[in-house]
């Protein structure tokens, strides 16, 4: 047996056991907290008309251009493959600057206090 097909007997042996042990290992006693719904620390049976907190946008906003952050310095690694791999690593120094900046400015203006 050659190398491939070991890897994917085992991938296929073991991705099969963990979904065999996911589906019967929990224990299902549901109770009032597990079957109700969930929103994001908000009412779910409440009037849909209350006001938004800013606060909570302004982190989930900051939340995402961190997670966008992450995935366009990704494929940096592969950056110094390239012919001139200086360009590649100026703009990633850049974007890593500028949001660097951005975070110390709402830092300073007091956009990541979750409390008053």
């Amino acid at each position: 047996m050659n190398l491939t097909t070991s890897v994917i007997l085992i991938a296929t042996a073991l991705s099969t056991v963990l979904v065999f042990v996911s589906f019967w290992l929990p224990l299902i006693t549901p109770d009032q907290e597990k079957v109700s719904p969930y929103e994001c620390g908000f009412d779910p049976l409440g009037s849909a008309r209350l006001p938004f907190s800013m606060r909570f946008f302004l982190v989930a906003i900051l939340f995402l251009l961190f997670d966008l952050e992450i995935a366009l310095l990704l494929p940096l690694p592969w950056g110094d493959q390239l012919p001139n791999p200086t360009t590649t690593f100026l703009w990633a120094a850049l974007l890593l600057v500028l949001l660097t900046l951005g975070l110390i400015y709402e830092w300073a203006q007091g956009g990541l206090e979750w409390a008053e």
